[in-house]
């Protein structure tokens, strides 16, 4: 519903107004030229196998502790077999808060890769500003966004003058 209306307003927008001028970029082909963001990538990747690893490590702790439990509860009391049951659950819940604590939406990892991502964006976002603005255009689109392009002129693809204006060389990737 939002891919519609948003075709509808632009093919509006470009019949009421032959003066605008459109273009668009390729973020992941910009990204794919900025070392900094393949550091920033491998940085995460690693943080992120870590984390896993921790998890895995409870994970085997809790499956031991279950394994023991098992075969030792034939000969616990009622009271014993509570607090071994309890002792678990508690493990399990401490696995689930590790990895809503890094996992999460709001955890250690999504913090990580914001502090790490955004000022890479920032950089992106201020050289399409200078490329949009030296060549006098209206609009610029990412062809990696959920707008949908129906068609694109190559001419209009000003993603090399972007990565050139980061001061990186063009043409080292296959777009």
């Amino acid at each position: 519903m939002k891919r519609i209306i948003l075709v509808i307003f632009f093919t509006f927008a470009a019949f009421t107004t032959f003066a605008q001028r459109f273009a668009f970029v390729d973020s992941d082909y910009i990204l794919k030229h900025m070392p900094e963001y393949q550091a920033a990538q491998k940085q995460l990747a690693a943080l992120t196998d870590q984390y896993q690893k921790e998890v895995d490590a409870k994970s085997q702790e809790i499956e031991r502790l279950y394994k023991a439990y098992d075969a030792d509860k034939v000969l616990m009391t009622v009271d014993m077999k509570k607090r071994r049951e309890a002792e678990i659950a508690d493990k399990e819940k401490e696995v689930k808060n590790f990895q809503r604590l890094k996992f999460g939406p709001d955890g250690e990892l999504a913090k990580k890769s914001t502090e790490l991502v955004k000022p890479i964006q920032d950089k992106i976002m201020k050289a399409v500003q200078a490329v949009a603005e030296s060549d006098e255009l209206d609009l610029v689109f990412d062809k990696n966004s959920e707008i949908l392009m129906l068609y694109r002129n190559p001419r209009l693809d000003k993603s090399d003058e972007v990565i050139t204006r980061l001061g990186l060389k063009p043409g080292v990737f296959a777009k």
